[in-house]
């Protein structure tokens, strides 16, 4: 195998605070092994006709990235095996992906992403392309690792938020319903939720019943309109709601019926619906909150620098050792965890999901052992 001279690294999908940190533990490291490093722009669009010239990343450029949230390199959801024309046909464009990285003189490429990110890795894995892939998503939903970039962040932020919300909730006497991200995994609303003292919690892997939401709120809140107010009950309640949670007498609520390049839905609006129904179903008021992509907003976390750090040098290790269609896993606790290399292949096709026996009173839809 010829030596590995020069990487392009990219960050697809959703942006996550610990990308930045995880393209300069890359490039500096990548430095020690006397390879140079290369940013394409906005995910798998930077290899796509027309391109611009990529970055080029060097330990003076990327010295303070580790301190920015998002992506230096930008991001999006482009997959070059359909790529949507201007007449709205999805076209294989993965030709141009080969061209371009023999055009460019990249040897390998380091995408960091989560499951869609990674599934076009695998494809061009699967053609002959060197890549490694870090894992990255808020959602912690990727297979075959423990921790996923982002997660941290978002997890601190959404806390944030729903600690925030029991102010004004507790001075109107609101039901406060947070909808959270988590397409098919609770693990954000889950913590989150118990983190910030929630009441009540809801995750895509087990479907609610909207009765009995209604039941346990009317036992922790009581009459509303009795009078004095019984000063030993709570008066307000929150709710924290993954967007892919759905009651068992409805699927899952969409903002629009619209689908991205990997086939997506565009989840959105359970809270608002599990609010309504509060308000007409039951006697309290409710208000919601989607909180939306400012949850993955914001500088870092500690554990998303140190991680992101470790997982780009880990990259910058694979390669120059030739270790190929692999993904850069982490088993344990973060960050004193152990890296590895898995194939990415092993990761696609199944979700890291809450395990619901063990963390989730399914009885009361919160965490086992907890009530509040």
């Amino acid at each position: 195998m010829a030596q590995v001279k020069r990487i392009g690294v990219l960050t697809g999908g959703g942006d996550a605070p610990g990308l930045n940190p995880a393209i300069k533990g890359l490039v500096y490291r990548a430095a020690d092994h006397d390879i140079t490093v290369s940013g394409l722009y906005d995910g798998w669009r930077g290899l796509l006709n027309p391109l611009p010239d990529p970055l080029p990343l060097d330990r003076a450029h990327v010295r303070r990235w580790d301190r920015d949230g998002g992506t230096n390199l930008g991001s999006s959801r482009t997959n070059p095996f359909k790529s949507t024309t201007e007449t709205g046909e999805r076209v294989d464009r993965s030709a141009e992906v080969f061209e371009n990285i023999e055009r460019l003189g990249l040897d390998a490429i380091v995408a960091c992403g989560g499951e869609d990110t990674l599934g076009v890795a695998a494809r061009l894995s699967d053609k002959g392309v060197p890549v490694v892939g870090v894992p990255k998503t808020i959602d912690k939903d990727l297979a075959e690792t423990d921790y996923t970039l982002g997660f941290d962040t978002a997890l601190r932020n959404v806390t944030e938020i729903i600690e925030r919300s029991r102010t004004p909730a507790g001075s109107h006497g609101w039901v406060q319903v947070i909808e959270v991200m988590g397409r098919h995994a609770g693990h954000l609303a889950l913590w989150s939720g118990v983190a910030g003292g929630a009441h009540l919690i809801l995750i895509p892997e087990y479907p609610f019943l909207y009765e009995k939401i209604f039941h346990l709120l009317r036992e922790r809140l009581g009459d509303t309109r009795a009078s004095p107010r019984d000063p030993q009950r709570p008066r307000y309640s929150v709710i924290v709601v993954a967007e892919g949670a759905y009651a068992e007498d409805g699927g899952l609520v969409t903002i629009d019926d619209r689908h991205d390049a990997f086939g997506h839905a565009r989840l959105g609006g359970i809270g608002e619906v599990l609010s309504r129904r509060i308000m007409s179903e039951t006697p309290y008021e409710a208000r919601s909150a989607m909180l939306g992509h400012p949850q993955r907003g914001g500088a870092p976390s500690p554990v998303d620098r140190i991680m992101g750090v470790l997982f780009g040098a880990r990259a910058a290790d694979a390669v120059a050792d030739g270790q190929f269609g692999k993904m850069i896993s982490a088993r344990g606790i973060a960050p004193a965890c152990d890296l590895s290399l898995v194939d990415i292949s092993k990761v696609l096709g199944k979700l890291n999901i809450v395990d619901v026996e063990r963390h989730y009173d399914t009885e009361r839809y919160h965490l086992k052992g907890i009530g509040m």
